[in-house]
């Protein structure tokens, strides 16, 4: 039900505001979930301590005093009459206080700072026997308050009262004591106690796992459908080609390459996860499967997410694989037109062996004479709908994703349970770790006389920034200002590069060359080279506001200075006070394996932030935790595989939902 409908009396004013917030239906509104409850527990000023958490109840006795300061910022400070004396209250980044009238009975939570000051976390205009003894704090942005919020809120739930029907079916809500989803709703957002909030998470938590499963269900139904021909090839040729490499592959490299193999032979699709930490070989293992595609008579494609890595990959296959035979070429937006029409004619009539590129392959115009094999360099940005565009372009074809953000087997197993998994878990012999320091400031300084030793010995830095250009609404280092400032420290002796995704596919391609070569010695870029780029002399990274970085992309941003056997070693440098942001620059800097980092960063965020687009089409997880839930986990995936295989009337009803929701990618209306 849209936001405009007369039925929930939602001013237009209200409508927008939700906008704002990407809120546009009543289902949207309703799964706007707190981000945290705050629990009102008064306590006398007798026992307040400094720093420690206060709630309550006085009168304001002044005049709301409010200032300006730094970029956007501000602080409302008043006093307050309580416990018969008077205390001084600032709140910051709450403009909207300054219209706190004088004598209004309010209800404080906040720090005490000693001194009879304290500052507001948050306050209530009313006493503190009228407020309800859990507080739901939602997410919003400037403009926008927790009134507005709540207030919605009331009005959808008011409006679809009675209408909201169940999700999950009545006999598993019979069986397990679970709430019925309008129920469950109103406690998550109106809660009269923390009871309450317990029951509604304990509903909420597996309908979203119940859902989620049902939609692995029908993925895995999609992928089984096939009339593949199994591909049939000469093991000896692959087999000479192993023992040709430089160096020795390992049991993981050689088991994972005998899953895919085994799969490419079948006359199921194949449609597996190949996971691995950074430089653990995943790259060797698709190309040797795809040199058995080729051997079987089929073309094989390879999905990069960037034009840098695309054609990097094709001339890292061009070294492997071109004295075996194998056509390859790569197809990227930013080649010369005629490039490109010349590169299609040869696809199409099978001329090409293998192609690497980028999203540019979905085009239509791109036919190729017998695809085999597809294989996405970083899965997580490969959705469901560009897998069905390639079946389209090959009926025959398996599909190889790869992740550098590799997670244990049993998590693997719930996230991606659509999927077949190999995992490689041991490195390469002699495959040092880099040596990561966190530094306290978000300053060069720190770090030069590291960085100075590192050039002098004729390595390479890399320089990451968070923006590329100077914004005063995100205060961050950028691209531009840092070379800027870099190329006046370093002059000629170390020339400095810029990189960013703005730049057109020659300035980009030009710079790596420039980089590759040895000709640039520092190269200031943003996260465009967190994939795949391969230059073994760079043993340095500089990141700066490392905060704003997840642990994950941080680990793969690091991962580009330990490409051969020189140490590497990566700074991160941050000025952040915040607990949770230091908790995870320590981690990074005492954890170098692959697994640990995004088991931690699963913990910590979440898994929205660590897959991204979902492969499967299957939905993020809102309230449900992956790491913490799992018995949930393990009772919703027993009843969705049951409710799949099963034909009872009673379950048709979440069935079609899922249906709908997969198809679709949006919810029906609920009410």
């Amino acid at each position: 039900m849209n936001l405009n409908d007369k039925t929930l009396k939602l001013t237009k004013l209200q409508a927008e505001k939700m906008a704002a917030l990407s809120l546009r239906s009543a289902e949207d509104v309703l799964s706007y979930y707190p981000s945290r409850y705050d629990t009102l527990n008064a306590s006398d000023y007798q026992t307040w301590t400094v720093k420690g958490r206060v709630a309550f109840e006085g009168e304001v006795v002044s005049a709301v005093r409010s200032f300006r300061f730094g970029k956007n910022r501000n602080v409302c400070s008043f006093d307050v009459s309580a416990f018969g004396r008077i205390l001084h209250v600032s709140i910051f980044n709450r403009p909207w206080a300054k219209q706190i009238p004088l004598n209004q009975i309010i209800t404080i939570q906040g720090i005490y700072n000693g001194k009879d000051k304290v500052t507001a976390i948050s306050y209530q205009e009313k006493p503190m026997s009228e407020i309800s003894a859990v507080t739901p704090v939602y997410s919003v942005r400037s403009g926008i308050t927790q009134r507005d919020v709540r207030t919605v809120i009331a009005k959808v739930l008011n409006a679809l009262s009675g209408k909201i029907e169940d999700l999950i079916p009545q006999n598993l809500i019979t069986g397990y004591r679970l709430l019925h989803r309008e129920e469950a709703l109103r406690k998550v957002h109106m809660p009269e106690s923390e009871a309450d909030v317990h029951a509604a998470y304990r509903t909420l938590k597996y309908e979203e796992f119940l859902i989620f499963f049902l939609m692995l269900q029908m993925a895995k139904q999609e992928n089984t459908v096939s009339g593949k021909q199994p591909k049939k090839f000469d093991q000896k040729k692959l087999e000479q080609l192993i023992a040709s490499l430089p160096y020795r592959m390992t049991p993981d490299q050689l088991h994972s390459l005998q899953d895919i193999l085994l799969d490419m032979t079948s006359a199921k699709a194949m449609y597996r996860l190949l996971q691995g930490d950074v430089g653990c070989g995943k790259t060797l293992v698709a190309a040797l499967a795809m040199y058995a595609c080729v051997l079987s008579g089929y073309q094989a494609s390879l999905l990069a997410p960037t034009e840098i890595l695309a054609v990097q990959h094709e001339e890292s296959l061009k070294k492997l694989l071109e004295p075996s035979g194998v056509r390859i070429a790569s197809l990227y937006a930013g080649m010369a037109k005629k490039e490109q029409e010349a590169v299609l004619e040869q696809l199409k009539n099978g001329q090409i062996d293998i192609l690497a590129g980028t999203h540019s392959l979905f085009q239509e115009r791109v036919e190729f004479a017998k695809l085999g094999l597809v294989v996405a360099d970083e899965q997580h940005r490969f959705g469901v709908e560009q897998r069905r565009q390639f079946r389209a372009k090959g009926r025959e074809a398996d599909f190889l994703l790869m992740s550098a953000t590799p997670i244990p087997r049993t998590l693997a197993s719930t996230l991606y349970g659509d999927m077949d998994i190999s995992t490689i878990e041991t490195m390469p012999p002699g495959r040092k770790t880099v040596i990561t320091k966190a530094v306290h400031e978000n300053s060069f300084r720190s770090v030069l006389s590291d960085v100075m030793q590192l050039l002098e010995e004729g390595r390479q830095l890399y320089v990451i920034c968070a923006a590329v250009d100077k914004n005063e609404e995100y205060d961050a280092r950028n691209v531009h200002e840092t070379a800027q400032n870099l190329k006046k420290l370093f002059g000629e002796k170390y020339p400095v590069g810029v990189l960013h995704g703005r730049m057109s596919s020659e300035e980009k391609h030009a710079v790596m060359k420039a980089f590759e070569s040895g000709e640039t010695k520092v190269l200031v870029s943003t996260t465009v080279i967190e994939v795949g780029v391969n230059v073994v002399n760079a043993t340095g990274m500089i990141i700066y506001d490392a905060d704003r970085f997840g642990m994950s992309q941080i680990h793969q941003l690091r991962g580009r200075v330990q490409r051969g056997s020189g140490q590497g070693y990566c700074w991160l440098l941050s000025g952040s006070q915040d607990e949770k942001a230091l908790e995870r620059m320590k981690i990074l800097e005492t954890t170098p394996g692959g697994f640990e980092i995004s088991w931690q960063d699963l913990r910590l965020r979440g898994p929205g932030d660590i897959l991204g687009t979902r492969q499967s089409g299957v939905p993020d997880f809102i309230l449900g935790n992956p790491v913490e839930d799992t018995r949930i986990i393990a009772q919703a995936r027993k009843d969705a595989e049951l409710i799949f295989a099963s034909d009872d009337p009673q379950y048709e009803k979440l069935r079609t939902y899922v249906a709908h929701r997969r198809e679709e990618g949006e919810l029906p209306d609920q009410g």
